[in-house]
């Protein structure tokens, strides 16, 4: 698992100066694609992937702009200055699977999209602090919605983290909103994606007609960050790491 977030990072590092405006996002997933495969030696988890209900996804990474929320299917859509993209990469190494996502901007942001982004990555870090054994669910929940809640954002509550490992999605299922002390209790060997989903409007979602892509109802825009992380004896440990990953934000107070 530690091999697998590291290689899915790794794409997260190699896409990094490809993220600009006049690309469009299917060459995103293009270049992704043959990183993995050609490069890398991995398996593109999102492609063909069908849970039940859904048609299978086409493509190898979910590129979602501006007020898509998630899942949003690479294609012939021209990133333009300011845009913000979440590129969600998860990769299958030997069996396992490593999942992460980062937002990038094309260009230059407006000053709320860069604050959507860095509140954010903001909650995704402090939902991680949460993670040791005896902890809750809920109180990564709480501590996320609490956070993006406080800035003036909304946490997107349809769409979780999730346990993984040889899946792509298993149990427990991560909420990103909550109360302290509920749900299940985090024990040492879990290991699960935080992955909070944070709309600068009113957190209603719907799903396009692809049947993937999913959209913010009143088309506010919506950021994510992603990290895969095992419950350690003592804390945890994040698996999705990188050379080049974005740092663990200053403003946060180190607490596990």
């Amino acid at each position: 698992m530690r091999v697998a977030g590291r290689l899915a990072a790794e794409v997260l590092d190699y896409i990094t100066p490809f993220v600009k405006p006049g690309v469009t996002t299917g060459e995103l997933d293009r270049l992704c694609h043959e990183y993995m495969v050609d490069v890398q030696g991995t398996v593109p988890a999102p492609l063909n992937y069908a849970p039940p209900g859904y048609k299978p996804y086409p493509k190898s990474i979910c590129t979602s702009v501006n007020h898509q929320v998630c899942h949003g299917i690479p294609g012939e859509k021209i990133l333009k200055n300011g845009d913000i993209v979440n590129l969600d990469i998860t990769v299958i190494k030997d069996g396992f699977h490593g999942d992460t996502s980062r937002m990038f901007v094309a260009g230059e942001p407006s000053i709320a999209a860069r604050r959507l982004c860095e509140v954010t990555h903001e909650c995704m870090w402090i939902g991680i602090d949460q993670v040791r054994p005896g902890a809750t669910i809920g109180d990564i929940g709480f501590a996320i919605q609490r956070h993006a809640e406080a800035a003036g954002f909304s946490i997107v509550r349809e769409f979780c983290g999730h346990g993984i490992g040889r899946r792509f999605h298993e149990e427990p299922q991560i909420l990103h909103y909550g109360r302290p002390g509920t749900g299940e209790r985090i024990e040492a060997g879990m290991i699960f994606t935080v992955e909070p989903m944070v709309n600068a409007g009113r957190r209603e979602i719907r799903e396009l007609a692809d049947g993937w892509t999913i959209v913010t109802k009143d088309h506010s825009l919506s950021a994510q960050w992603e990290h895969t992380v095992l419950v350690t004896e003592t804390g945890h440990e994040v698996l999705t790491v990188s050379e080049n990953m974005p740092a663990r934000p200053k403003v946060l107070a180190r607490s596990a």
